[in-house]
């Protein structure tokens, strides 16, 4: 069996690595369109911080790992996928059969429609490349405006701070983290962030950037008419799935490739994962895509299953889940946060301390979270939810004191005898 795998990322790797595992005598070609070998984007953060080199970032530590599993790493950029002659072309020439195929092509970064986006000195945070043009301008006191709150721009944000730079940030929204957090969660983080010496500029649009090609500093004009001077400026304001490849190969794509319950597209023997899968949500049943590590961890896993093993096992959904460090504030989401229609919620907010939770019920099950400043609750906020757990009396209390989660979670989830919480 010949398995092609367009993406080196996270969602790709597994899935190769899976691959072997099930099919010890086919052949597994992974194709990637970076120079480098396969990395985490996850770990760029931390290459920003210099707490490792550039082969900390790397997926795999040891350099024979691909090759003693005897998978195939291919450089180049696919431009389009064959289906019917079940091949891929690789730019430059030549194409690559297949008999099963996974895309995992990932997302690339949004530019947004402003002026002088394109300037020197104007960069994402995706790529290794991107890094090293970050790491040249980001120095101790330089000034760095961010363009975008949400959730990757936060992660970089914590990276930048950490270089000690002079940092600000623009988010066109209300709020931080708007897809993430709620507004009490998000001003709350706002206020962290500025306390640690970072500007924060919400409900702020940034009209276009000014600059002399490769002169610095830049300059960022707001709506209103404020400027702000930069000798770098990071843009963060969302991605988009790599899906431009497939025009032309009767692959359905909206968002993203849809794929069913088995991960498979709309063509026989293509699946896909990662950023680029269009699936089915585990709250909603909408198909959306999940732009994060875990869930593309996941879907190689399953999808990798699925091409070797047929269709036994159909997923129920993936729920959506963030978690994310800002300058050593955890907040986190989950599944259905913004809450349900007709449904109920509990609130705790403990801002002087930069506590807070909400919970979100349709009838006595949970079905969203937020929280902030609170960890030990993560895995017992994820195991109520994705169980659908019943709560019966424990919905009252958890509206009166939403921190009994743990006594919650054993009084509904554990046999009774297994010293679970008594009301």
């Amino acid at each position: 069996m010949r398995h092609v795998i367009i993406g080196a990322g996270p969602a790709g790797v597994v899935a190769a690595e899976q691959l072997r595992k099930f099919d010890p005598q086919g052949t597994v070609t992974l194709i990637g369109d970076e120079p480098e070998p396969p990395y985490s984007r996850m770990a760029i953060p931390y290459l920003l911080m210099d707490r490792i080199g550039e082969p900390g970032t790397y997926l795999r530590k040891d350099p024979g790992h691909y090759d003693e599993l005897r998978i195939d790493v291919i450089r180049g950029r696919v431009t389009t996928v064959d289906a019917k002659a079940r091949s891929v072309a690789l730019a430059g020439g030549g194409k690559q059969s297949y008999d099963k195929l996974l895309i995992a092509s990932g997302a690339t970064p949004i530019a947004p429609p402003i002026p002088g986006v394109d300037l020197e000195g104007v960069c994402a945070c995706w790529t290794l490349a991107d890094v090293r043009k970050i790491i040249e301008r980001a120095h101790k006191g330089s000034s760095v405006v961010l363009i975008g709150a949400g959730f990757i721009g936060c992660i970089i944000l914590e990276a930048l701070a950490a270089r000690g730079v002079k940092l600000t940030v623009v988010e066109l929204e209300d709020r931080m983290v708007p897809r993430m957090l709620n507004a009490t969660a998000g001003g709350m983080v706002r206020r962290w962030c500025e306390s640690r010496g970072v500007s924060v500029r919400v409900s702020s649009q940034v009209r276009a950037i000014e600059g002399a090609k490769g002169a610095a500093p830049l300059r960022v004009l707001l709506e209103g008419g404020d400027a702000i001077p930069a000798d770098l400026v990071i843009q963060a304001t969302g991605v988009r799935s790599n899906t431009g490849f497939l025009d032309g190969s009767g692959i359905a794509t909206e968002r993203g490739i849809l794929v069913n319950e088995f991960l498979a597209a709309s063509v026989p023997d293509v699946y896909a994962a990662g950023d680029v899968a269009q699936g089915r949500d585990f709250s909603t049943g909408a198909y959306v895509v999940q732009a994060i590590q875990p869930t593309a961890v996941e879907h190689g896993r399953i999808a990798a299953m699925h091409m070797t093993r047929g269709h036994r096992h159909a997923q129920r959904g993936t729920l959506n889940m963030n978690v994310l460090d800002t300058l050593g504030l955890v907040s986190s989401s989950f599944a259905q946060w913004m809450g349900v229609k007709g449904g109920d919620s509990a609130e705790l907010n403990d801002p002087d301390r930069f506590r807070y939770i909400n919970l979100q019920f349709q009838d006595d099950v949970l079905v969203g979270a937020t929280a902030l400043g609170l960890t030990d609750h993560v895995g017992v906020l994820r195991g109520l939810i994705q169980g659908k757990t019943a709560l019966g009396p424990w919905k009252k209390k958890l509206q009166a004191d939403p921190t009994r989660l743990v006594e919650a979670y054993l009084s509904t989830t554990m046999p009774v005898g297994h010293n679970a919480y008594v009301i």
